[in-house]
């Protein structure tokens, strides 16, 4: 099938002609040739040395998507995304994860990819995860700007604009922040509190309303790839990195079909993984929390001591000797548990195994490097 023409009337739902014409004349996108009115001339990811082609082209972009019980939504995101993409460079990517999805997320990919090349299908064997997905697709992608959004269209393609637009003023790393979450009450507050507890015990600074949905430069893709720790969280690994980022607000948006199936407890689970893979906090937080236990318990029996001695008052034994070992058990219990979690980590590590596996491929030639 051949490419889809841009429809200047129809790039979105948020977003109208002049809206996208404002965004392609700023300072930092320049009109192309006359014979190319709609190509964007950007330059080149920094650190990526110009050749012949790349002087009049733009820069090849790859967006990676994972998907899982996406399929009501990926025709759509297909057709969005091309709309956009089209704007800057025909030469882009399209790389769909299907993260062994139970619905038809993997046969709507592969009817794509065969109707257009530039959509590239990575099947994954079981359900790895969300941020597994999202490695595998950036170990696939070679465009010299690599994006990543969910698959569900919360994350809006035409937004793409604005995020390479801010990357062009110098920054590696650009992050879509959102203004106006579209989630539940729920969801939000515990994404809040996991935001602030992670800000507190661990030496990455997290942007409140950070999302998975960003744009970066090649060389950060590649200084990515490097990180195979099995514990992954795609924006804390990104922050860690260290390079130059900027956040742009962008509009937040329902799902456009199917429901979620991220659970608290899985975003629980998810939020005690990244903390103890990002900090030791925790163990010297249980170690000055040990120190502080026994401090207290040697004033509490020296004021035992002055009222026995000194105000002959009789110390109640079997209540506070039952309170104490519940207390002193809790404590030696929790810092156990926070020993073990990091003890599991270890045992994960050590085993050296795949971040994923690859069961199925749609125009893309197998790496090797993908699954070490």
């Amino acid at each position: 099938m051949s490419s889809p023409v841009l429809d200047a009337t129809a790039p979105g739902p948020e977003y109208g002609q002049d809206a996208i014409a404002q965004i392609l004349s700023s300072k930092h996108c320049q009109t192309g040739s006359d014979e190319a009115q709609r190509r964007v001339t950007l330059p080149a990811a920094p650190g990526k040395q110009l050749t012949t082609k790349d002087s009049w082209m733009s820069p090849m972009i790859s967006v990676v998507a994972p998907a899982y019980r996406c399929a009501g939504c990926l025709k759509e995101l297909y057709r969005r995304l091309c709309l956009t993409l089209e704007q800057l460079n025909p030469d882009f990517e399209i790389i769909l994860v299907n993260d062994a999805s139970p619905e038809n997320d993997w046969r709507i990919i592969s009817e794509l990819a065969a109707s257009d090349p530039r959509v590239k299908g990575v099947n994954l064997s079981r359900n790895f995860g969300q941020h597994f997905a999202i490695a595998a697709g950036i170990d696939y992608a070679r465009g010299d700007w690599v994006v990543v959004m969910d698959a569900d269209l919360q994350d809006q393609p035409e937004e793409l604009l604005r995020l390479y637009a801010k990357a062009q003023e110098g920054y590696d790393v650009v992050f879509a922040t959102r203004g106006n979450r579209r989630d539940p009450f729920l969801k939000k507050l515990y994404s809040r509190l996991f935001t602030r507890l992670i800000n507190a015990l661990s030496g990455v600074h997290v942007k409140e309303g950070l999302s998975n949905f960003s744009i970066f430069t090649l060389q950060v893709a590649d200084h990515f790839r490097a990180l195979r720790e099995r514990t992954r969280s795609f924006g804390l690994l990104m922050l860690w990195l260290g390079f130059r980022t900027a956040y742009v607000e962008v509009v937040h948006s329902t799902r456009y079909a199917g429901t979620t199936s991220y659970t608290f407890l899985k975003a629980l689970r998810f939020a005690l993984d990244s903390l103890v893979s990002q900090s030791d906090r925790p163990l010297r937080i249980s170690i000055k929390l040990g120190f502080l236990t026994s401090v207290l318990s040697a004033l509490y029996a020296c004021w035992l001591g002055i009222r026995y001695y000194i105000y002959s008052v009789n110390v109640a034994g079997w209540t506070s000797v039952i309170v104490s070992l519940f207390f002193l058990a809790g404590v030696i219990l929790a810092d156990l548990g926070i020993i073990g979690l990091y003890l599991g980590k270890v045992f994960e590590e050590t085993k050296r195994r795949p971040l994923y596996v690859v069961r199925e491929l749609c125009n893309l030639s197998r790496v090797s490097e993908a699954a070490s």
